[in-house]
C-alpha cells in the first residue's frame, strides 16, 4: 500500500519484476518451442509410417495414459517435496527421450518395417515426466510472484505459451524441410532442436530460487492423494470450470487429425501443416496480449462459456472448411476463444485452492487437461478412422456447443463468478452455496 491507504497501481508488466518469473519463463519458452516442434516431427513420422488416422490418435493416447496412472500421486509429490527439483528431474527424463527419439529415427529399421511402436514407447516416458512435471510446475508459479501480481504473472504465462506454440509447429516444420549435414534432414533435425531447447531449460529453472512454502506434515496414503480431487469435487466452481475444459476441447479437438487435413484434404504438406498448427497460437497470443493491457475485470464465468461456444462453432467451420485460407482463418479464431477460457480457468484454479493442497488440485486440472488435450487425441483419430476427418472434426464442435449450454445450466456458480480475485471468487462460493436449492 502507498502512504499507508492508497493502493499501488498494477501495470501491465508487474510480473516480470520479479527475476524468478523472468527466468521461469525464458525457459518455458524454450522447452514448450523444442515440444510443439519435436510434436509436429512425431505427428508425421508416425503418419508416413502407417498412413493411420487411428494410430495417429494413438500417440497423444501414449502421451495420456501415464497421467491417469501417475497424476494422483504426482500432485501429493509436488505438495511433498522441492518443486523446482522436481521439474529439472522431470526434464532430464524428457531429454533422454528426445534422444531416444533422434537414435530412433537415424535407425533405418524403424521405418523400412514401418515399426512405430518403439516412438509410443518413448511418448509414454514423455507421458510420465509430464505427469510429475505439470503438478509441480502449475504450483510453483505462485510462490515466483507477489500475491497481487498473480492474475498478471497467469496472463503472461499464457502469452509466452502461446508464442512458443505459434513458434514451435512452424520452426518444426520449417526444420523437417531443411537438410542439416548430409543425410540428417526431417525429424533427426528437429530432435536434435528440441535437445538444446531442453538444455537451456535445465539451466535457466535451476537458477530459480522460488519463496519458501510451509508444507503441513502429511502421511503418503491414497486418503492424502485424493485430496485434491475432493476439494475440486466440493468447490463446484472448479469443478464447473475444470469440467467444461475437459468435455468440449476433448470432443472438440482438431489438431490430432492436422497431418490428415494437411496431406489430403488441403494438399498443403508438412510447412503447411506447421502453418495449421501454429495459427491457433497467434490467435490465442494476441488475445493474451490483449488481456496484459485491459485483465478481465468483470463476468469471467459468462465470458468463459461463451468463448468454449465460439470454440465449438470455429470447429464446425474447420472441418467444413476445403481452403487453407478459410482453415487458418477458423483455428485463428479457435485459439484466440480458448485463450480466454485458459485464463479464467487458471486463475480460478490457484486464487481458490490453499497453498499447501496446489499440487494436488493442480494434479486434477492436469489430469482433465490432459484427458482433453491428449485422450482428446485420441478420441478424434478413433472417431476419424470410424467416419473420416471432416466428419469427426464437424459432430466434435457440434458436441462441443452442446457440453457448453449444458455446462451454464447445471454449474450456476460458473455462470455468475464475476471478478477473478481471492476474495470474489471465495464470496460467489460461500453466496451461491446458500443459494443453492434455489438455483
Amino acid at each position: 500500500m502507498a502512504d499507508g491507504d492508497s493502493p499501488i497501481p498494477l501495470r501491465a508488466t508487474d510480473a516480470f519484476r520479479s527475476r524468478n518469473f523472468r527466468l521461469y519463463q525464458s525457459a518455458r519458452l524454450m522447452v514448450i518451442l523444442g515440444a510443439e516442434a519435436q510434436a509436429v516431427a512425431v505427428a508425421w513420422q508416425v503418419y508416413q509410417i502407417t498412413h493411420s488416422a487411428l494410430k495417429l490418435g494413438l500417440t497423444g493416447l501414449a502421451l495420456f495414459l501415464p497421467g491417469v496412472f501417475c497424476m494422483l500421486a504426482a500432485g501429493h509429490v509436488a505438495d511433498l517435496y522441492e518443486r523446482r527439483n522436481i521439474i529439472l528431474l522431470c526434464y532430464a527424463l524428457q531429454a533422454v527421450c528426445t534422444g531416444v527419439l533422434l537414435w530412433l529415427s537415424l535407425t533405418p529399421w524403424t521405418i523400412a518395417n514401418g515399426r512405430v511402436w518403439p516412438i509410443y514407447a518413448v511418448l509414454i516416458g514423455i507421458g510420465i515426466s509430464r505427469a510429475f512435471s505439470g503438478p509441480a510446475s502449475s504450483a510453483l508459479l505462485p510462490s515466483l510472484v507477489p500475491k497481487e501480481h498473480f492474475v498478471n504473472a497467469v496472463t503472461w504465462g499464457a502469452t509466452v505459451f502461446q508464442v512458443a506454440n505459434m513458434s514451435g509447429p512452424a520452426v518444426g516444420g520449417l526444420l523437417f524441410t531443411l537438410p542439416l549435414i548430409g543425410v540428417l534432414r526431417g525429424a533427426p533435425v528437429v530432435y536434435i532442436f528440441t535437445l538444446i531447447m531442453l538444455a537451456g531449460f535445465l539451466v535457466l529453472i535451476s537458477m530459480i530460487r522460488p519463496a519458501p512454502i510451509e508444507r503441513k506434515p502429511t502421511v503418503f496414503n491414497l486418503r492424502t492423494m485424493l485430496a485434491g480431487l475432493e476439494y475440486v469435487w466440493t468447490n463446484k466452481l472448479l469443478l464447473g470450470s475444470i469440467s467444461l475444459d475437459l468435455f468440449a476441447v476433448m470432443l472438440g479437438g482438431a489438431v490430432a487429425l492436422l497431418p490428415i487435413f494437411a496431406t489430403d484434404i488441403l494438399h498443403a504438406g508438412p510447412r503447411g501443416l506447421g502453418l495449421l498448427r501454429a495459427m491457433p497460437s497467434v490467435g490465442a497470443l494476441l488475445v493474451s496480449l490483449l488481456l496484459v493491457v485491459k485483465p478481465i475485470k468483470r463476468r469471467a464465468g459468462k465470458t468463459m462459456l461463451m468463448c468454449v461456444a465460439l470454440y465449438g462453432a470455429a470447429t464446425i467451420i474447420f472441418g467444413l472448411s476445403k481452403h487453407l485460407q478459410m482453415s487458418l482463418l477458423a483455428l485463428f479464431i479457435l485459439g484466440a476463444a480458448d485463450m480466454f477460457s485458459v485464463v479464467v480457468r487458471s486463475s480460478m484454479l490457484q486464487l481458490a485452492t490453499p497453498p499447501e493442497m496446489r499440487g494436488r488440485v493442480s494434479a486434477v486440472n492436469w489430469l482433465f487437461v490432459g484427458a482433453s488435450n491428449e485422450f482428446g487425441e485420441f478420441e478424434s483419430g478413433l472417431t476419424a478412422s470410424w467416419w473420416g476427418a471432416v466428419p469427426a472434426v464437424v459432430v466434435g464442435g457440434i458436441a462441443s456447443l452442446c457440453v457448453t449450454a449444458t455446462a451454464s445450466i447445471i454449474f450456476p456458480r460458473l455462470r455468475r463468478a464475476d471478478a477473478l480475485t481471492a476474495e470474489s471468487l471465495l464470496a460467489a462460493e460461500q453466496e451461491l452455496a446458500t443459494a443453492e436449492p434455489r438455483d
